[in-house]
């Protein structure tokens, strides 16, 4: 079964402005607010966005990255000038974390162990960041009186075939059941999950602008797609589900997918394809939504929430009518495959240009280098 909707482009503006009414203007203002994998491409821009929309008492960016934090700096200094602090660490070290965290009202979890091929090869180390650092994190904020935890997770944590996306179910697992393990703490935690964010780091775009010099482009799978999310809508999900969370929900955005072979049309048409074959741990199609997940799934206009149960589903009242979201019938899947909003070539051309800065026409492509 097809996902129903689908965030259209066109209507991002008044997506964003429904999102964003003026009761949420001045969420952030006066918090202290502390986002671990801080100088990630999702961290810095986090960073950007809260000091741009908001008057927070303080942001903390928590990273290992010293070089990173350095960069950050030379935008963002510790002067007076912004209410921003670098803390150097790692999620892994419980004392450091536990430190970092006194005094702050809301942790934002985005640090991880990301690449796929990398937590085939080094096992452990994605368990010690995504497993570990996730335990950390939640024992840390419980401790220090944090009031809300939203992690960042990921669609390859949805019926997972590699070791990454076990070990982001797991840190998702432990941040829903952190609820329970709060003791009396007032203290909530929850997750969102979304699919790849449109050039970041890993995603097959700047790979294959990358290859373009070299006349051809590499493809796993003529059949591959993947769901799409820009950086900007990430931060603004993420944002919307800090104000209004809970605790225990995984919050699901209706986002766009896109077919591999579309991204290398619209990034270099005259390119001949290279079928190279599935890596280890890859899936043709990712899933946001299994019909297992269904059975405790609501659904909203734009969003879908996973549930612990359907016993929670009073907590969930759409503050415009008053009336409760819409509960999913078991056997609904919401994959990349059967999405019913496809990007086009010349939308995803569009956004590579628009969201990434790359102009991709009127520009000689190679001959290919492949012999």
């Amino acid at each position: 079964m097809c996902c129903r909707g689908g965030l259209n482009f066109e209507r991002h503006v008044i997506y964003m402005a429904a999102l964003y009414p003026n009761s949420n203007k001045f969420m952030l203002d006066n918090k202290v607010i502390l986002i671990t994998g801080g100088t990630g491409s999702f961290g810095r821009k986090f960073v950007e966005t809260v000091l741009a929309r908001f008057k927070p008492k303080k942001l903390i960016v928590y990273s290992r990255d010293e070089l990173k934090q350095f960069e950050m700096q030379q935008i963002w200094p510790v002067n007076g000038k912004f209410p921003i602090r670098y803390f150097i660490g790692d999620v892994r070290d419980f004392a450091r974390l536990k430190r970092a965290m006194e005094g702050v009202d809301i942790v934002v979890h985005a640090a991880a162990f990301k690449q796929v091929p990398a937590a085939e090869y080094n096992p452990f180390e994605a368990v010690k960041t995504n497993i570990i650092g996730s335990q950390n994190v939640i024992e840390a904020a419980i401790d220090t009186g944090v009031k809300k935890v939203i992690a960042l997770g990921t669609d390859k944590a949805v019926a997972p075939i590699n070791l990454y996306g076990a070990t982001k179910l797991t840190a998702d697992k432990l941040f829903i059941a952190a609820n329970n393990y709060r003791g009396g703490k007032d203290i909530k935690f929850s997750v969102v999950r979304y699919g790849n964010v449109l050039g970041s780091r890993g995603s097959v775009i700047p790979f294959f602008i990358e290859h373009r010099a070299k006349g051809f482009l590499p493809v796993t799978d003529m059949r591959m797609t993947r769901f799409s999310i820009t950086l900007e809508e990430a931060i603004d999900f993420v944002l919307q589900h800090i104000k209004g969370m809970c605790g225990k929900e995984i919050f699901v955005p209706k986002i766009p997918s896109y077919r591999v072979t579309d991204v290398a049309e619209a990034i270099a048409p005259e390119c001949p394809l290279k079928i190279i074959g599935i890596r280890q741990g890859d899936k043709i199609h990712e899933d946001l939504l299994t019909a297992n997940d269904a059975m405790s799934t609501v659904e909203y206009e734009n969003h879908f929430v996973i549930l612990p149960s359907l016993q929670d589903l009073k907590k969930y009242k759409v503050a415009s009518n008053g009336k409760a979201p819409k509960a999913i019938e078991y056997g609904f899947t919401y994959t990349s495959g059967n999405n019913v909003h496809f990007l086009t070539v010349e939308e995803i051309r569009d956004l590579i240009e628009n969201q990434l800065g790359f102009s991709l026409r009127n520009e000689p492509v190679p001959q290919s280098t492949e012999h």
